[in-house]
Formats: C-alpha cells, sequence, structure tokens
C-alpha cells in the first residue's frame, strides 16, 4: 500500500511513481533540440517531483534513476552513431543516469526535515538546489564529467534564456526546476484542497518562466565591429571517410574560402574562421597542406582561424604518441604564426583518449579506435588576433567542439579579454543525430550568458552566427558546403554572469550538502524518537 506522507493525502504506489518518472524522462528530452518543445521540461520535472513523494531513499534513488535513463537514452543516441555499435550509448546513458539518481535520494532525504515538508515553496527552492548540485557534480566527473543534458540548455528558445546573463546554466536550471516543482506542488494542493496554496505556486511557476522577459541583453557594438568570413567547406558523409583521402578536407575549404572571396569586394574580410580538424593534416608538417592554407591565405588577404592536430611523442609514457587538438593563427606571406595556439583543454574521454585502455578492452574492442590519445591543453581559451582594418589585436573567446559545453572554458576565453566567441566544430562522425542541433543550442546560450557575438563554424553543419542577445544572425544547413560573411559586434563589458564565474555553482552545492546532511540527521533524529516510543523494539 502507498504510504502516507504528510506532502500529499497518499504518496502514489510503486507502480505509478515508477510511470510518472519514465515519462518525466521521456517529457523533459522533448524540449531540448531539435523538439525545443521548451515548457516540457516543467512538465517532465513536475512529473518527477510526483513521483518522488515516497518517503524511502533508495526508491527516491531507482526513480530518478529511471528518469535519468529514459532522459538519456535518447538524448545521446548520437554516441552510438560516434562508436559505430551501441556499447558506448548504454554505457554513457546508465552512467549519467545513476548521478540522476542522487537527485532522487536527496531530495527524499529534504523531504523529512520538518521546515521543507511544512512549507511547499522553501521545498520547491530545496529541489532546485539539489537538482543544480547534481548537474554541476555530473558536469565535473568522473573523467571531467559530462555537462551535456543540462536543464538550462533546453531553454534557448524560452524566455528563460535570458537568464543566462544573470548566472549562468545554474540559474537557469534551477529556475526550470522551480517553474517544474512548483507546477507538483500546485497538483498536491488542490487534491487537498488547499486552493489558496495553489495560486500562490502556479504563480510563483509563471513568474519564473516569464519574468526573465524583463531582463536587459545589450548587443551593440562597444569596441568596434569585426566582418569574418566562415567557411562550411563540407566533409564526406560515409562512415570512416573523412580521413580516407588526404587533403580533401582542407581542399573543400579552400574551394569554399575562393567562393566567397570571388563574391566580395576585396578588403570586405577581415578575419577568416575554419573548423576543427578543417586542415586534415597539421599544415605545419605538411607542405601541401600547408599550400592550400596559404593559398586561401592569400586569397581572402586576412588572417585565418583554423583547426588541425599536432602528434608528439607521449611527454609522460615512452615509446607512446600523443596528440593535441589545435586552433592555430595564419597569416598570409607568413604562414602559422609562432605562439597563435589554442589547444583544445577538454578532450573528450573514450572518443578522443581512452582512459583506462586495457580495462575497458575486457568489455570491448571499440577502445582501440582511439590509436592515440589526445592530451588537454592548459589556455587560456582566448586567441589574439591583428586585423588591419582596426589596427589593433581582437581577442576571440575559443572552445573547441564540446568544450562549449563547459562553463568555465568558455567563461576564461571571456574573462581573459574575449570580444567575441568562436566555437570550432567537426560533427562529422554523429552523422545525422541531433548532436549539431543540441551543440548550436549551447552556442546560442553561451552569446546570452556572456553578452557576446557567438560563431559556431562546423565542417559539415550545423554553422551560425549568434548575436549577443541570442538572435541567429546567419545559419547554415547540415552536410552541406556553405559560407557565412557577418559584421559582427565587439564588446568588452562583462554580464552578471561572467563576473559571477563559478560562484553561484558553489553556493548551490554548499547549500545542497547542508540539506543532504540536515536531511540525514533528522532521518536519524526520527528513528531514534521511535524507539523511544512505548512498544518499540
Amino acid at each position: 500500500m502507498p504510504a502516507a506522507s504528510p506532502r500529499g493525502p497518499r504518496a502514489p504506489g510503486r507502480v505509478l511513481s515508477l510511470v510518472l518518472a519514465l515519462l518525466g524522462g521521456v517529457v523533459t528530452e522533448a524540449a531540448f533540440p531539435d523538439r525545443s518543445w521548451w515548457p516540457l521540461a516543467y512538465v517532465g520535472v513536475a512529473l518527477l517531483v510526483l513521483a518522488l513523494r515516497r518517503d524511502s531513499v533508495p526508491w527516491g534513488y531507482l526513480l530518478a534513476f529511471a528518469f535519468g535513463l529514459t532522459f538519456f537514452l535518447p538524448h545521446v543516441w548520437w554516441a552510438t552513431e560516434s562508436v559505430g555499435e551501441p556499447i558506448g550509448w548504454i554505457a554513457l546513458s546508465i552512467a549519467q543516469a545513476a548521478m540522476m539518481g542522487l537527485f532522487g535520494a536527496a531530495a527524499v532525504l529534504a523531504g523529512r526535515i520538518r521546515m521543507v515538508r511544512e512549507q511547499p515553496w522553501l521545498h520547491v527552492l530545496v529541489l532546485a538546489v539539489l537538482w543544480v548540485a547534481v548537474e554541476a557534480l555530473r558536469g565535473r566527473w568522473p573523467f571531467g564529467g559530462l555537462p551535456w543534458g543540462a536543464l538550462a540548455f533546453s531553454q534557448t528558445e524560452a524566455p528563460l534564456l535570458r537568464l543566462a546573463s544573470v548566472g549562468s546554466t545554474p540559474v537557469v536550471s534551477a529556475a526550470v526546476v522551480i517553474a517544474g516543482a512548483a507546477l507538483a506542488m500546485t497538483v498536491v494542493s488542490i487534491r487537498r484542497l488547499r486552493f489558496g496554496g495553489a495560486t500562490v505556486l502556479l504563480l510563483l511557476a509563471a513568474g519564473v518562466v516569464f519574468g526573465p522577459w524583463l531582463v536587459p541583453l545589450p548587443s551593440q557594438a562597444e569596441t568596434g565591429s569585426l566582418r569574418l568570413a566562415a567557411i562550411q567547406g563540407n566533409v564526406p558523409r560515409e562512415r570512416g571517410a573523412v580521413w580516407s583521402d588526404a587533403g580533401e578536407v582542407t581542399g573543400n575549404h579552400l574551394a569554399g574560402t575562393e567562393d566567397l572571396v570571388a563574391r566580395v569586394d576585396e578588403g570586405a574580410i577581415d578575419v577568416v574562421l575554419w573548423p576543427e580538424s578543417s586542415a586534415d593534416i597539421d599544415p605545419r608538417t605538411d607542405p601541401e597542406i600547408a599550400a592550400m592554407v596559404e593559398q586561401a591565405a592569400q586569397a581572402v588577404g586576412a588572417p585565418m582561424l583554423l583547426g588541425t592536430q599536432s602528434f608528439l611523442d607521449h611527454p609522460d609514457i615512452p615509446g607512446q604518441r600523443a596528440r593535441y587538438n589545435e586552433i592555430i593563427l595564419w597569416e598570409a606571406g607568413t604562414g602559422p604564426v609562432e605562439g597563435a595556439v589554442y589547444a583544445k583543454q577538454r578532450p573528450v574521454p573514450f572518443g578522443e583518449y581512452m582512459p583506462y585502455r586495457d580495462f575497458f578492452r575486457m568489455f570491448t574492442e571499440q577502445v582501440d579506435r582511439v590509436v592515440v590519445d589526445m592530451l588537454p591543453g592548459d589556455g587560456p581559451a582566448m586567441m589574439p588576433v591583428p586585423i588591419e582594418r582596426l589596427e589593433r589585436e581582437v581577442r576571440f573567446g575559443v572552445a573547441i567542439c564540446f568544450e562549449v559545453a563547459y562553463d568555465g572554458v568558455v567563461r576564461e576565453g571571456v574573462q581573459t579579454g574575449g570580444e567575441l566567441i568562436i566555437v570550432p566544430t567537426n560533427n562529422s562522425s554523429f552523422g545525422d543525430t541531433d548532436l549539431s542541433d543540441q551543440q548550436l543550442a549551447m552556442s546560442r546560450f553561451r552569446a546570452v550568458e556572456h553578452g557576446r557575438a557567438v560563431v559556431q563554424i562546423s565542417t559539415m553543419g550545423l554553422s551560425a552566427v549568434v548575436t549577443p542577445n541570442g538572435v541567429y544572425q546567419s545559419r547554415t544547413g547540415h552536410w552541406t558546403a556553405e559560407q557565412m560573411l557577418e559584421t559582427v559586434p565587439l564588446r568588452t563589458s562583462h554580464t552578471l554572469a561572467t563576473t559571477l564565474g563559478a560562484a553561484p555553482v558553489a553556493a548551490f552545492a554548499g547549500v545542497a550538502v547542508l540539506v543532504v546532511v540536515a536531511g540525514a540527521a533528522q532521518t536519524v533524529s526520527d528513528r531514534r524518537a521511535r524507539r523511544r516510543r512505548p512498544g518499540a523494539k
């Protein structure tokens, strides 16, 4: 029988609570790109909160785990396309769902605190704090974490996007949970015939969702503007064909650059952006690739930022090779500019390097698809580029591919002087999955978060230029050869989110720890009290 609960007339039975949690994960995932039905994020969270009303920590963990499974299995389906078999997708989904389970366990503990139990509005806020803390944990651990699936990234079409400029992903994710939990508590209040309380909770949800319309998003240029060209050269679509013809990818981007130059006036371009791995062999070591890059630079008459990889002897393991994923600066007549390099700080575990290779080989031989492990760069995530027309250097914040999901990498690029942000990426390994749409939503989020123009440039799509207030200025298709030529504002002022940095997530995590400790202490106290009762065994 369902247990009686002070949070409602009766807690749902186990079967119903499990159904609610499973359905909640499916509904929440539909809020993310490419569907982007953003109100469903609130509904999905509400379903999970309603499911979590049974007073059992293990059951709470299981319910949130179930929610996580039905959310992450469709959300990271792209991992199957990348690896070529489902083991990576399933393992990643289970690992992320296991982290989600911690939210369910913590939510049950928090519900045992008398003040939280008796004040629905406080209960709502506590759930938001716990959710953000768990998001922060899984975004940092293990193997550096994976922030993919943060609730904040479901809101790039919603009014809540404006809150990104206030407190980055923690504040926006918290707002989603507040709205969803308030809806759940509204249902509970109505069942208890507390219509006044239900009205207050509905007003809270509405205020959180629509109140951010009042947050201003300045987007005007502060230090001039930049005329940039971004080249999406396209790559072979067949699996494994991207690197089969050395120089083909570079040639595609050269062709795209020359096509654009032929359609614009001389001197119309200040800088050219090529994507991650657009130079499929390092032009600093390969004369043929260097000649192609130089031909593009001469044609455009402007500096180029392009992606490539460098290989070297592993600094720590004798006899092994290693590599860096880099963005380099190339100038016509000069070639690669010495020291003007950004190396990716967050290589993707199991995709760009293989942790514990011997151990994981016992489960699948796919570990050896990563032949040479990628090493992390040491930053900073910013590159100064001399712009002749402006007679000065313009500082570019840089986040390569998956790094756009990590608050700290993008923030570092802005805090060290970035006047705009570029996101070079190569998503050819992920086929027609939603990954490119998910990543582009993150780039849009970063534009609003830091008040910077963001240019995401992909080898094969999706690419876009986003204004500092989150509007698409240009956008390409998928598996196409296209070029974007846009004038973007350069800005140096900091949003509140940029200024606060990691402080919001630290505050959420600190409060979450206190809540869990208080819930555990209340549990111990209640058990002792029950033992003291007459007739207690």
